[in-house]
Parts: structure tokens; sequence; C-alpha cells
């Protein structure tokens, strides 16, 4: 085959490609709504994935809050970026506005032994996610790691969905973390599931700055 065979079937199967975009952006449609996004799976970057939207989601002006379930006091890289926002040159210009941050977790479910005091964590957690969903305030809020909640049964997937139908029609939802529930990967709008093939924890490598968190 010669060179300008292949460049000819290649531009053919382009403007195919082409075309069948073309006709899927032609049928799509506005909701009316916020999307619900679910990063689940056992792989990692659930979390980097969604803190990735928040920063698309203030790139567009959108206002964000993130609560967080489990991570307790840990410092992060996110958390330390987006407390600092409002100290970045240049976002005057820009327009972003600070992200609503809470984290209300107290750290790893093997950290506090307590059942008990982990589900008055995670229900005060929801409580506050609740009323930032319902307010009409917010375009996006993430629940970082609210799968490990129920997953441990510390909140049910029967609240979580209702609390998402009740959310207002402004607003986006990402709930991450492992083992989400079949009940809210139903609703979702999106589910991702993040697969692990090699992770640098397994060969003994401990958990990096500005990789890891």
């Amino acid at each position: 085959m010669t060179s300008d065979t292949k460049n000819e079937e290649h531009k053919a199967t382009m403007q195919a490609l082409q075309a069948e975009q073309k006709a899927k952006r032609a049928a799509a449609s506005d909701p009316g709504r916020g999307l619900v996004l679910v990063h689940t799976g056992d792989g990692k970057g659930k979390s980097s994935s969604a803190f990735g939207v928040v920063i698309r989601a203030l790139g567009w002006g959108h206002k964000v809050g993130v609560v967080q379930f489990i991570k307790g006091n840990w410092i992060t890289g996110e958390r330390q970026f987006f407390k600092k926002l409002s100290g970045l040159s240049g976002l005057a210009e820009a327009r972003l506005q600070p992200v609503d941050w809470h984290t209300m977790g107290e750290g790893f479910t093997w950290d506090t032994q307590d059942r008990q005091r982990d589900i008055a964590a995670a229900e005060a957690a929801f409580e506050t996610a609740t009323t930032m969903m319902t307010s009409g305030a917010y375009d996006l809020v993430v629940l970082d790691e609210i799968n490990i909640a129920l997953g441990f049964e510390y909140l049910s997937a029967e609240t979580v969905k209702r609390a998402l139908e009740s959310r207002d029609k402004r607003t986006s939802v990402i709930l991450t973390g492992r083992g989400a529930p079949d009940l809210v990967c139903a609703y979702a709008d999106l589910v991702s599931e993040m697969g692990e093939i090699k992770h640098p924890y397994a060969a003994g490598i401990e958990a990096q700055k500005g990789i890891d968190f």
C-alpha cells in the first residue's frame, strides 16, 4: 500500500468519525439539571479525578463545595492548595471563587476503631453535604470518600439517594470511594471505575507528597 493510499484511507476514517461525533452532539440535549458522578473502584485516582473536575468548574466561575467523610486532619496537597486559593496571583482577573471545604471525618476507620463514633461523624458530614446540595448555592459538591462510609454502613444508600434526588437542579455532585453501592450507581449519570493494575505501595514504596497526598 502506497503512502498516498494510506493517507486517503486515514482521511476517510477520520471523516466518518467526525460525522459520527457531529450526529451525537446534534442528538444530545441539556438535561436542565446538575449531574451525579460516581468515582469508584479499587484503583488509585478517584479523589484526584474529582479534584480535577473541581478545578475545571472553578475555571468557569462555578461555586464549589467539598465535604470529606474519612480523611480527618490528614494534610493533603489538594486541601492546602484550595486553602491558599485566594492568595494566588492572577485569580482576581480569573474571578475564581474559593472552595467551601469541610473535612469532617476523623481519619481512617482502622484508626478510630469506634463504630458509633464513625457513624456520628458520617452523619454530621452528610447533614452538611445535604444542606449544601439543597441550598441552590453550589454548582458542584464533592462528597469525598462517602462510598467508604456507605460500605461500612455508617450511612444508608437509600438515604444518600434521596438526598441526591432532592438536590437543587443547579447542583452536580461527585461521590468518591471504593465500593459504591449499586443503588447509587444506578441513579448516577456517570460511573467511572478505577482499576488497579500496579501500585507502588504494593512494592513497599511509601506514599509520596504531591503524588499520593
